[in-house]
């Protein structure tokens, strides 16, 4: 009988989550690197060598691919003859482990878990708990499947209870535009069929974990209807032209992947759930032999891209920054940005929405005259570090706060990730400000171009006070102009009409 011990399913769960969060998979590494060799839109490519070039650095720096270090999700497969040698239940030693890893003094990862969800939303500091799904299987090992899951593709999870008759595809080429860009393409989509409402979820969660095949896959020709499946909607969401960071090119995701189950004869559930650039996962199976051990990937596996500020960028002074010269600014232009500007996402609007209804005054520190402000939940420090990882964080989530921040406090820009809804852009267009774009999945590479990072404000709120950040060529693109101008609504379509016209893509 295998006997598992606590105190190695702890440090196993620990050690896992330290590998993923600087880790990429290998497989990604290489799917991500033959998307930029075949990418011909520029701004694309230049966000996947972003992209690719943070990761190697994290790797190197054993310092998270990305600020949201994610909502940790395991799969347990048990066996029934497994002896247990603890006193605690396998949920408490999974979530002591994710509390010893997330707080591990030389790679600290960001806390983002809140208890109370529906109420005070009060930040469990640790990034406990965790979402355990258990299945009992014949045999005497524990397989482990875990992953951290970004907040940003989380929210893009779709699900529908389509009609028996209803076409799938029909339906994921339809409901694919709607997750705009927040979940950081290019990634991964999972895709659950069948079961009942809540196995459908499991089940596109689930396949995120496996590899990524579809170079293969292709090359060899699909042996099942499924395979087939896959191959058909992996070639059609690529040619929607969403590509990376929705700026519009050839490579919107990198692999489809689908499980599915049996289902009631009147039912059709499908759920759809994105993986971003930042895609961690880990397997391992403990037999009893002591800790698992992951292995670690070789520099040689990353491709020779190294990503450099582009000649053609406009430098900004942030510190001299004038409405005048922001409207010079048009969608599309890649900026180099240098000088201050201050942090603030979904709590700090919160708040500075309630001090504006109070009548009172904003702190002292925080005044946005003329001044951009960046969506940003970062990393802590370690080592010599001025800030840990910081990349941006979806900007449509303050789509809400637009109006009052660009009315009421002299803001005449703002960053973020993705593209901007009906509310924010309208808000952008009556002040003629402008949205600037970060690359999502590229954090530790943005942290290189902060100088200097203090706390100005609401430092209670942890990792969602407003900071002051000191950048130093920064690199952004103009998302939306301050005449309207938008990269995210022309990017797509330009590059789906150049799709069409490509003999290997039709």
């Amino acid at each position: 009988m295998t006997v598992i011990k606590q105190d190695d399913f702890i440090q196993s769960i620990q050690d896992a989550l330290q590998h993923i969060s600087y880790f990429h998979p290998v497989d990604y590494i290489k799917a991500l690197g033959a998307a930029y060799d075949v990418e011909q839109g520029p701004a694309a490519k230049d966000a996947i060598a972003q992209i690719l070039t943070n990761s190697r650095m994290c790797a190197e720096g054993h310092r998270p691919l990305c600020q949201d270090t994610g909502i940790v999700v395991v799969f347990l497969k048990v066996g029934m003859n497994v002896k247990w040698e603890t006193a605690m239940s396998v949920t408490d030693m999974v979530n002591e482990g994710v509390r010893r890893a997330y707080l591990q003094p030389d790679n600290v990862l960001r806390a983002s878990i809140v208890s109370d969800p529906a109420f005070t939303r009060k930040n469990t500091r640790d990034n406990t708990p965790a979402v355990v799904h258990y299945e009992l299987v014949p045999g005497d090992t524990v397989e482990v499947k875990l992953a951290a899951k970004g907040g940003g593709s989380e929210n893009k999870s779709k699900f529908a209870m389509l009609n028996p008759t209803d076409d799938l595809v029909d339906w994921v080429l339809k409901t694919v535009p709607t997750m705009g860009a927040g979940w950081c393409p290019p990634g991964m989509l999972g895709i659950g069929i069948g079961g009942s409402a809540e196995k459908a979820m499991m089940l596109a969660k689930e396949s995120l974990m496996e590899s990524i095949d579809m170079t293969q896959l292709k090359a060899r020709g699909p042996k099942t209807r499924m395979e087939e499946l896959r191959i058909e909607l992996f070639d059609k969401v690529n040619a929607l032209g969403i590509g990376a960071q929705g700026l519009g090119g050839l490579s919107t995701v990198l692999d489809v992947k689908i499980m599915d189950y049996p289902t009631h004869a009147a039912s059709k559930p499908v759920a759809m759930i994105p993986n971003c650039a930042a895609t961690r996962h880990a397997h391992f199976t403990l037999d009893g032999s002591g800790a698992a051990h992951l292995p670690i990937p070789k520099l040689s596996d990353w491709p020779d891209v190294t990503w450099v500020p582009d000649l053609s960028a406009k430098s900004v002074n942030l510190d001299t920054l004038t409405p005048a010269e922001t409207r010079t600014w048009k969608a599309g232009d890649r900026l180099l940005l240098n000088g201050k500007m201050l942090t603030g996402r979904d709590a700090a609007h919160k708040r500075i929405a309630e001090i504006f209804a109070k009548g009172e005054s904003l702190p002292a520190g925080v005044d946005f005259t003329n001044r951009v402000i960046y969506y940003v939940g970062p990393v802590d420090p370690v080592r010599d570090e001025v800030v840990g990882p910081a990349g941006p964080t979806t900007a449509t989530r303050m789509d809400k706060f637009t109006e009052m921040m660009l009315a009421k406090t002299g803001l005449i820009g703002m960053i973020g990730k993705s593209e901007r809804g009906p509310m924010g852009l309208e808000a952008i267009r009556k002040h003629r400000a402008v949205y600037l774009m970060a690359v999502g999945g590229a954090a530790y590479l943005v942290a290189k171009a902060i100088r200097h990072s203090r706390v100005v404000a609401f430092q209670d709120l942890g990792m969602e006070a407003v900071y002051e950040f000191d950048v130093e060529n920064m690199p952004v693109t103009v998302a939306v102009d301050s005449e309207g101008g938008n990269v995210h609504e022309t990017g797509p379509k330009e590059w789906q009409e150049k799709i069409r016209s490509l003999p290997v893509l039709t």
